[in-house]
């Protein structure tokens, strides 16, 4: 090749960027710039990084994002950790120790509630649980929210401070404990970024849903007609029934069992057709002798007895008081219809194979039409000693005092009122020390004896008395008095169920109504 030729070449390879020189220093180029892209994307990568630490431990992650939007109204993680922090907190308190029956280990904590499978969940967690429970009371509080906005309904100035008298004293109760503020004590037991403004808004929220829900139920009326017509068609599910039993046990014999597809035979004790027909000659023993001891034994109750003593060598019979819907099936239908008191008849336990017969005799019916009562009273207890017992000396003490109370209110202007006064200053009783000491429509049974003996011992209103009581949890002395009667019992049954009916379906309506999505705030909830 010519000089010349070659020269012609070199220009036309510089020319189409193909000369050796101009390719290296293109390459050494092109590693530079690679070179700078990564230096760049992993500044940048670090830099997010670092970014997204000071965010999580700045709290923006639970304050600036969206965990929830209800109806377009949005909330973020710190709002949703209430909803979620307040579940877990009403499950404890509600179950205590037997929460460890459903697999959760409070000792964890909150934080904890990840770590653990949910019995209530189909492989979730316990986060994933509580979790659920808190969107759907965003999603149930906001559907009551809305609805309180459109129809003009507000909490007013006295119901938002009996909220607000809440919080009072909060943040030097939250330091004496050592959380520093009141927001770290609400962060710690209601999760991050929780903090007293939330809560104090949620509160309200809750307020005011409960203020809507309240005026929804209280327009929700009845006729005695529809009252009625309602009770009755519970077929007497409802009322009361005594009656007396005996159960004639048949006795068991050894019995094989072949075993299938080739397994072993295995031995049950089961009762054989001559003992059961053994059982059945007793149980109707005990009705021929029942009947037949009529001319001699007026009272059926003892007759009854008589009858079983003379038929059996075991335990006597049972007095039984149950509600129509707790009935054994094999006599049920018998015990609600049309009876007598001393009507007696034999049951077996089973259609087939009875291991047994129950003989019933049959006492009295309650259909619960009979008016409720309203009753106020002051309650002062017993103090109880360092083995939780109520000495004769602290029953004495608390009648005592019981009496000079009754003696302040006869010295007074002897009204209602000023009994309802006397109640919230000195009763024990938290359930009514706070309206007067009222308890509204009881019902036969509902308190302890003594006190239900007062409330349907015929009294006029204005009756007042001292009486005594002790359940489980107390012992003491009440101070009562009568306000009237009530709705027939039967009436506030049906009205009662009526209104949960309506409601419980006016509440779904308007909950599932309400559009709820997760937004990228909802990872952080119960975090």
């Amino acid at each position: 090749m010519s000089a010349s030729t070659e020269r012609k070449n070199r220009i036309a390879a510089r020319e189409a960027g193909t000369d050796k020189k101009i390719l290296a220093a293109q390459e050494e180029a092109r590693k530079k710039a690679i070179s700078k892209r990564k230096w760049t994307w992993g500044t940048i990568g670090v830099i997010v990084l670092i970014a997204a630490i000071l965010l999580l431990n700045s709290g923006l992650m639970y304050t600036a994002t969206t965990a929830l939007t209800a109806n377009g109204v949005k909330y973020t993680p710190a709002q949703v950790n209430y909803y979620y922090g307040n579940e877990y907190l009403t499950m404890v308190n509600t179950y205590g120790s037997y929460l460890s029956y459903f697999g959760l280990d409070t000792s964890l904590g909150l934080s904890g509630l990840d770590k653990q499978e949910s019995s209530m969940t189909d492989g979730g967690t316990w986060r994933d649980y509580f979790q659920n429970l808190a969107e759907m009371d965003v999603q149930q509080s906001r559907a009551m929210l809305d609805y309180a906005a459109e129809n003009g309904i507000s909490l007013t100035d006295e119901e938002i401070a009996e909220v607000d008298a809440q919080f009072e004293g909060m943040e030097e109760t939250a330091k004496s404990y050592g959380y520093g503020s009141a927001d770290k004590l609400y962060a710690m037991n209601y999760g991050s970024g929780v903090t007293a403004k939330i809560v104090r808004q949620a509160a309200l929220d809750m307020a005011l849903a409960q203020k809507v829900y309240n005026e929804k139920l209280d327009s929700l009326t009845y006729t005695d007609d529809e009252l009625e017509e309602y009770y009755t068609g519970l077929n007497g599910d409802r009322d009361l029934f005594d009656f007396n039993l005996y159960y004639v046990t048949a006795e068991t014999v050894e019995t094989t069992v072949p075993g299938e597809d080739g397994a072993e035979d295995t031995v049950e004790m089961t009762a054989d057709d001559q003992s059961r027909a053994e059982a059945k000659a007793t149980a109707d023993a005990i009705v021929m002798a029942y009947q037949d001891g009529e001319e001699d034994i007026e009272d059926i109750v003892e007759r009854f007895a008589v009858a079983v003593e003379s038929q059996t060598q075991a335990l006597p019979s049972e007095r039984r008081s149950v509600s129509g819907s707790s009935l054994d099936e094999a006599y049920a239908e018998w015990v609600k219809a049309d009876r007598e008191a001393g009507d007696i008849e034999v049951f077996a336990d089973a259609e087939e194979d009875p291991a047994g017969y129950t003989v019933v005799m049959y006492l009295a019916r309650n259909d619960n039409h009979y008016p409720t009562a309203s009753v106020r009273h002051i309650l002062i207890q017993a103090e109880a000693d360092e083995e939780g017992n109520y000495t004769d000396e602290a029953k004495e003490a608390a009648k005592a005092r019981a009496e000079e109370i009754l003696a302040e209110y006869e010295a007074g202007e002897k009204t209602e009122e000023s009994f309802a006064a006397l109640a919230e200053q000195y009763s024990e009783d938290t359930g009514s020390n706070t309206n007067g000491g009222l308890y509204e429509n009881i019902y036969q049974g509902q308190m302890v004896q003594e006190f239900n003996d007062f409330a349907f011992g015929g009294h006029k209103p204005g009756d007042t008395a001292i009486v005594y009581g002790e359940s489980g949890s107390y012992a003491g002395y009440h101070v009562v008095y009568y306000v009237g009667e009530g709705p027939l019992y039967s009436s506030y049954i049906a009205r009662s169920a009526l209104q949960s009916e309506a409601m419980s379906a006016w509440s779904d309506e308007l909950t599932n109504a309400c559009e709820v999505t997760e937004g990228f705030g909802f990872r952080f909830v119960g975090k």
